[in-house]
């Protein structure tokens, strides 16, 4: 239900607006490393001079291949918004059984779970611990802040149902197998 809004599309910012994005996720071509950006002329002869310096630039086939996806109707994008909406749905739906506190991400296909019930002062050693104890990945949250967050773990559902339902099933015994601590 929530709109992205371009800063670019501000009353008198485009012309003060760098917009930078990548093609992978919403393409499925993560490996191929092929982004763009979005600048008034002036402001884009400097950024190309710059990549020049910083980049070698992407293979000419995969900048030939992804002109087919930049020229994909909207049916394309609604149906991967109905994809990650009803994973979203389905694994935030599990962990709210489980009775897991986390967000509800509105763009993206993480979740960030609050672990504070378990006193880990490391969401590394969280990270670890839910891995080898309980058989599910996450990252530590702690690398996506410049503060010293150590109370989140981020999983990714962009996965298979079954995987989802898997990561599931082995969270319901998080409880059991990792005891607060202090």
């Amino acid at each position: 239900p929530h709109e992205h809004v371009y800063m670019a599309t501000l009353p008198g910012m485009f012309e003060r607006t760098i917009s930078c994005s990548s093609l992978s996720k919403t393409y499925s071509i993560t490996g191929w490393r092929l982004g763009y950006t979005i600048a008034p002329a002036e402001i884009t002869e400097r950024i190309k001079k710059v990549h020049d310096f910083l980049t070698v630039g992407a293979a000419a086939p995969l900048q030939e291949a992804v002109v087919t996806a930049l020229n994909f109707d909207d049916s394309y994008y609604d149906e991967v918004l109905d994809l990650y909406t009803a994973k979203r749905d389905l694994f935030c739906q599990g962990l709210d059984s489980i009775g897991l506190k986390h967000n509800v991400p509105q763009g993206a296909y993480y979740v960030m779970m609050d672990i504070s019930e378990f006193g880990y002062d490391s969401d590394l050693e969280f990270c670890e611990d839910l891995a080898s104890k309980v058989g599910v990945g996450a990252v530590p949250g702690s690398s996506f802040f410049r503060e010293p967050v150590n109370h989140l773990v981020r999983f990714h559902f962009a996965k298979r149902d079954e995987t989802l339902n898997a990561a599931l099933e082995n969270l319901k015994s998080l409880r059991d197998k990792i005891k607060p601590r202090g």
